[in-house]
């Protein structure tokens, strides 16, 4: 994942309406939680903020746990039912809880990802480290005609979590995709071009991330990311910053 720094960003918290998820999710979900708090640290807490950069409205709705920690909780809660996964991750996700969430798109289900989900869990992001990683385990991983149509509605929105979104999960795709064309890559570079100037920290990380990614997949990509990272570098601010970035880190492969 790209280098990140710290944001004042700060996100309205959504209302929910959700119905309570059955009895036998339900005790799962609270087990998951209740394992997730025990193995959560003060000290990790603190450090997401001042060490990573990952600061939450609420401080509270964290426990303080490594990633490592999550990836082996999110191991033992998936099961082999496709439904039954994707059903949990919908109900941890609604705790709340900053590490449940995690869990949620490690054991989610891909294939049953659907537009309504997406544009529900966006609307939650709120810090960098849920953003990537919902893009980077799971976004990336649904159909690839729904994945690019968020990278293209998401990267017009206004919100710095849900620009950042559109771009982390380009790059993911870049970066994880194997099956897709230079094509569907290369329609995006307008997007990336656009959204340069976006002077906020987590976007412009964002859009550099997904340049690069692009320029990462063949000779061709490369060249025309080259392309554009040189027109970006040439002007003024944050597009400056993005074409300056992508240009070294291209350069070196």
């Amino acid at each position: 994942m790209p280098r990140t720094t710290t944001s004042h960003a700060t996100t309205k918290p959504q209302k929910k309406d959700t119905a309570p998820p059955p009895r036998h999710i339900a005790g799962e979900v609270a087990s998951i939680v209740a394992s997730l708090k025990k193995l959560g640290s003060a000290k990790v807490r603190d450090e997401m903020g001042t060490r990573y950069g990952i600061h939450l409205p609420d401080p509270s709705k964290a426990f303080g746990v490594k990633m490592a920690a999550m990836q082996k909780v999110a191991k033992g809660a998936r099961g082999k039912d496709a439904a039954h996964n994707h059903e949990l991750a919908a109900a941890l996700w609604d705790t709340g809880w900053y590490e449940a969430r995690m869990v949620a798109c490690m054991v989610d289900e891909p294939s049953l990802v659907t537009t309504v989900q997406m544009d529900r869990w966006v609307k939650d992001f709120d810090n960098w480290g849920i953003v990537d990683t919902v893009c980077f385990k799971l976004c990336d991983r649904v159909d690839p005609g729904l994945a690019f149509g968020k990278v293209r509605q998401w990267a017009g929105k206004k919100e710095e979590f849900v620009k950042r979104a559109a771009f982390a999960l380009l790059a993911c795709l870049a970066l994880h995709d194997r099956k897709t064309g230079d094509e569907p890559f290369a329609r995006c570079l307008p997007l990336i071009e656009k959204a340069a100037a976006d002077d906020r920290n987590f976007v412009k990380k964002g859009v550099s991330w997904a340049l690069r990614a692009i320029g990462s997949r063949s000779a061709g990509l490369k060249a025309a990311a080259m392309n554009l990272a040189r027109r970006l570098e040439a002007k003024e601010g944050a597009a400056a910053w993005v074409g300056r970035d992508a240009v070294r880190e291209m350069g070196k492969k």
